[in-house]
C-alpha cells in the first residue's frame, strides 16, 4: 500500500497553487476527514490530523498515511489550509484562538451539515434561516469555504478523475473570501474534482442537506442546474 492508502500514488513534488506542497490541518477523523487525510498525504502535502479523543487514537491512520496526529489545539499551527469536518453540535466546543498560529492567508474548509433530528439537536439561528456555514463562521471566528459537505466519503477515494475526463464529478463551493476560495478550488481540482462556484456563504443554503445538489454525482452543468433549482424553505425532514 502506498503512503496515501487505497493504491493512490505518492507524488513527492505535487503542485499546489503556489507551486509547492502545503501544510494542511484536518480537524475530525471520521469518514470525510479520514479520506481527505488519505488523499492529501498521497498528493504529498504535509497533513496534521486531530480528533476529539486525542492523537493517541489516530495511530492507525497515521501509520497508514504518514499524517501527523496532533491535538485539536495544534491542528492549525502553521497551516495554509484547515479542514473542519466535525458534527455541527461540536463546533462551539472548538478551542478559542484555534487559528492564531496558522499561516497568513489561511483558508478554512467547512464540510459540515446540520442534522437536527439525527445528531445535532435544534439550533435556533439555523432554524430561523441562517446558513449553516455562516453559523459555523460565527463560532470559529474565521471565514470558511463550504465544500464537500454533500460528497460521499467513499467518492473521495473512488471518483477522482483527471481534468477533462467525461465522468469527472463537480462539487459546489461557496465562500466570501475570493482568495481563499481560489486556493480551495485549486486544491479540489488537485484532488480530482471540478468545482462550481455557488456564491457567498449566505448563498450556501443551496448546497445544504435535502437540496437537489446534495449528494449529486454530476458534472458542472448538472451541479449548476441543481443549485439553481434549490428551494429556499428548509424541508421539514431536516428541521428540528
Amino acid at each position: 500500500m502506498t503512503r496515501g492508502g487505497r493504491g493512490f500514488p505518492e507524488r513527492a513534488n505535487a503542485p499546489t497553487p503556489e507551486g509547492q506542497l502545503m501544510k494542511i490541518g484536518i480537524i475530525g477523523a471520521g469518514n470525510i476527514g479520514g479520506n481527505l487525510t488519505r488523499r492529501l498525504t498521497a498528493l504529498g502535502h504535509q497533513v496534521s490530523v486531530a480528533n476529539s479523543r486525542g492523537p493517541e487514537t489516530l495511530s492507525a491512520l497515521a501509520e497508514e498515511t504518514g499524517a501527523t496526529p496532533v491535538t485539536v489545539e495544534e491542528a492549525a499551527d502553521g497551516a495554509q489550509v484547515v479542514v473542519v469536518t466535525i458534527p455541527l453540535k461540536n463546533v462551539p466546543a472548538l478551542p478559542k484562538g484555534l487559528f492564531d498560529k496558522a499561516a497568513d492567508g489561511l483558508a478554512v474548509i467547512d464540510t459540515g451539515n446540520y442534522y437536527p433530528k439525527e445528531r445535532d439537536g435544534r439550533i435556533d439561528a439555523i432554524e430561523d434561516g441562517l446558513a449553516e456555514s455562516r453559523w459555523t463562521e460565527q463560532h470559529i471566528g474565521h471565514p470558511v469555504i463550504k465544500v464537500f459537505n454533500g460528497t460521499y466519503a467513499q467518492d473521495l477515494l473512488d471518483r477522482p478523475r483527471p481534468q477533462g475526463a467525461p465522468d469527472r464529478v463537480a462539487v459546489p463551493i461557496a465562500g466570501d473570501d475570493e482568495a481563499a476560495k481560489r486556493l480551495v478550488r485549486e486544491l479540489v481540482d488537485e484532488l480530482g474534482f471540478d468545482t462550481v462556484d455557488a456564491g457567498g456563504i449566505d448563498d450556501s443554503w443551496r448546497q445544504q442537506p435535502a437540496t437537489p445538489v446534495y449528494g449529486l454525482r454530476g458534472n458542472k452543468d448538472e451541479v449548476t442546474a441543481a443549485l439553481a433549482a434549490a428551494p429556499r424553505e428548509r424541508p421539514a425532514a431536516h428541521s428540528a
